[in-house]
């Protein structure tokens, strides 16, 4: 399959057939690597990596991939680039695209990714924008194929607030693979009626379903993938805690819905994850609100139901898989 020069903005510009390769392509990149087989395809191209959040696993999973495919990669954080302050998204592109083979950025609006990539002669990656973030549910679902065996016709259910980017993207890629998804939460954290519709018609051409709901025992019911997320994201206000806390608790992955679903359900999270109080973060919540777990129990995320460190794993191997389909040369 050819994606060479394809940029990878959003999950709903690749239809099934290419998101399953990229699938299988980490697979094979990711047994490569078990197996100290060396994989330089992509020896002498450069990757520059703009961040304007911090990050863990993106940064980590972008360098590491690089290296293994043989590229060398320039770390850009938030104050080590002068894109939008004195230099303009458009010539920040042409600048970067002049120098490197490609250019990934993890940071706020979807517009500004979708600007780097109109501006830009090289392939431009998206590590994580407010309404999106498609290497992660990339890795999610290479770690639902390694568990289950195959993706069409699992039934899967995001708890928590679905109106971002890891609900969003969740919708699709369920959309396009064939999952049945559910929305679980309040009506007031139910995604974009527009993209709900999108997804829908998708859904169909696949012989799935959207849900929203706010009743658990319907989210929990024959599912069997269960997953959440941070109630309060990176770059929204610390006074939503509150709120958040209170609209959001019912929804909390504990042991109990773990045995209202399916036999042979599993967790995953893509992290980081207030499972305790032994953050900073973690802490400051449990002294102000009396809460130490939030969206998941510590005894969920320790579980044998939890894969949330292979999924983090999973990352790297989806990423170089996307690297590489899309700089290899013919």
């Amino acid at each position: 399959m050819n994606l060479k020069g394809r940029n990878f903005l959003k999950i709903l510009d690749y239809s099934t057939e290419e998101i399953l390769y990229l699938i299988d392509l980490a697979l094979e990149f990711k047994n490569k690597k078990k197996n100290g087989i060396l994989h330089k395809e992509l020896n002498g191209k450069n990757i520059a990596l703009i961040f304007e959040k911090d990050s863990t696993r993106t940064r980590c999973s972008f360098e590491v991939a690089c290296s293994d495919l043989g590229m060398g990669s320039t770390y850009l954080g938030p104050t080590g680039s002068q894109i939008g302050k004195k230099e303009t998204i458009a010539d920040t592109a042409r600048v970067l695209s002049s120098i490197y083979d490609g250019i990934e950025y993890r940071g706020f609006g979807q517009d500004i990714v979708e600007e780097l990539a109109k501006y830009s002669s090289v392939p431009v990656y998206n590590g994580l924008t407010n309404e999106s973030h498609p290497t992660q549910v990339l890795a999610d679902f290479l770690t639902i194929k390694e568990h289950f065996g195959y993706i069409k016709g699992l039934n899967f259910t995001y708890f928590g607030d679905a109106r971002y980017n890891m609900g969003n993207s969740l919708m699709v890629i369920c959309a396009k693979l064939g999952v049945n998804y559910t929305a679980c939460c309040p009506k007031k954290y139910f995604p974009n009626e527009e993209l709900v519709l999108k997804c829908t018609e998708i859904a169909k051409e696949n012989n799935c379903k959207i849900t929203l709901t706010e009743d658990v025992s319907e989210g929990v019911k024959d599912c069997n993938v269960i997953y959440t997320d941070v109630w309060v994201s990176m770059g929204e206000d610390d006074s939503l805690w509150k709120e958040r806390i209170n609209d959001l608790m019912p929804y909390q992955i504990n042991m109990e819905k773990i045995k209202q679903s399916s036999s042979n359900v599993i967790f995953l999270h893509c992290l980081p994850s207030f499972h305790n109080a032994d953050t900073k973060i973690g802490k400051d919540i449990l002294d102000k609100f009396g809460v130490g777990e939030m969206e998941v129990t510590d005894e969920v995320f320790e579980s044998s139901y939890s894969k949330v460190f292979l999924e983090a794993e999973n990352r790297m191997h989806t990423i170089k898989a996307v690297m590489y389909a899309t700089l290899k040369d013919e």
